[in-house]
């Protein structure tokens, strides 16, 4: 499939496509679209950036409109057709827009229930007709528990990030979520990473054999994307940061370590050499992270500091560095860093401050040919 007029897309989808130049589908939208159209459940997992979003997105507003155009619309309230739950506020907040830049001509009402947010605001949110609900597990889990959501009429449903969902501390909303739901309601699960202990608990959700898609490119970097190692040692890591943030001060960046230890060192050092940031994490009051996150993107500031936190679900368009200060302790966690740039096809740079305690890590990457 070379282009998505190939597909059946219903024409007010194909129409806002266009409208956003998008043409070409990538290999996981290429390889996945066609099932998920007919209707299959699913796994796919592809490298950050390769748009596996947009995958499960229009297949879901093409089943559901189409649903409506033959005469059977949503009427009742807090009953969605299609649910796509995702273990974050701000992963969330991009699956909804990325839906709602598609809707302007086909006309799917898409709904948000976020964690971060008053329980009354879900509820406001839902309390109309509508045919799509963005969520969070908690924020899913208190609305099914005040019966102001039903799944009773659920024909999709999509694990985001799936590797966060099926893990042993989601797996029993999963399991819930399930079972309130229609016998046949299409499942699909996407994800950057799934390891195979995870990967066996994914399969055991399905009620038959799942069609399983892995790109060519999972649990590796996209070929637009750069990796500098350079090694340091602790008493010079911060010296080492300041040598690769004074090749180039204008960059947006991406600052990640492991620890709020950590964290609160770069910032002192941050400020102290009188360079502008600002934080990312998860102590942190929530309408001042996303203020924060707001600031970075807006181009405000051209640093954001944060942990593993920033590491999934954030879409930064433009994103052009990310600099390991401290390397992170597994290799998914630093494909998912890594993937926070070179998006979309765009080119990107990871530079990591690497001592003698990364070695481990390198030798995997090495192993598996990652960012080499």
């Amino acid at each position: 499939m070379s282009s998505f007029t190939d597909l059946p897309l219903l024409p007010s989808l194909t129409a806002s496509l266009t409208e956003q130049g998008l043409t070409r589908p990538t290999e996981i939208q290429a390889r996945t679209l066609r099932d998920l159209l007919g209707g299959a459940s699913l796994i796919g997992v592809s490298e950050t950036g390769s748009g596996k979003t947009l995958a499960y997105v229009l297949p879901m507003l093409h089943q559901l409109k189409t649903l409506e155009n033959e005469g059977h619309p949503v009427s009742q309230t807090g009953r969605p057709r299609g649910l796509v739950l995702v273990p974050g506020r701000e992963l969330g907040e991009q699956v909804s827009k990325v839906f709602k830049g598609l809707t302007h001509a086909t006309r799917v009402r898409v709904r948000v229930a976020l964690g971060g947010s008053a329980l009354r605001v879900a509820r406001r949110n839902i309390g109309a007709p509508f045919e799509i609900l963005v969520a969070t597990p908690g924020r899913l889990v208190q609305l099914l528990d005040t019966g102001d959501l039903r799944l009773d009429d659920l024909r999709i449903l999509v694990f985001d990030e799936a590797d966060q969902i099926v893990d042993p501390g989601f797996l029993p909303v999963a399991r819930r979520i399930l079972e309130d739901s229609r016998q046949a309601v299409q499942l699909v699960m996407f994800s950057a990473t799934l390891p195979p202990t995870l990967e066996t608990s994914a399969e055991q959700l399905f009620k038959k054999a799942p069609t399983k898609i892995r790109t060519q490119g999972s649990q590796k970097l996209v070929p637009s994307l750069r990796v500098v190692d350079k090694t340091v040692d602790e008493k010079s890591r911060l010296d080492g940061l300041g040598a690769v943030l004074a090749e180039d001060l204008g960059v947006s960046t991406l600052l990640f370590a492991n620890t709020r230890e950590q964290c609160d060192a770069i910032a002192r050092w941050l400020g102290h050499h009188g360079l502008d940031f600002v934080d990312y994490r998860g102590e942190m009051n929530r309408t001042e992270r996303r203020d924060n996150l707001r600031r970075f993107r807006d181009g405000e500031v051209t640093m954001l500091l944060t942990t593993d936190l920033g590491g999934r679900g954030l879409d930064i368009e433009h994103l052009e560095r990310v600099i390991n200060v401290h390397m992170p302790k597994d290799l998914t966690n630093y494909l998912h860093r890594a993937g926070r740039t070179a998006r979309a096809g765009r080119a990107g740079l990871v530079v990591n401050l690497v001592t003698v305690k990364d070695k481990a890590l390198l030798a995997k990457l090495a192993k598996k040919k990652v960012g080499r």
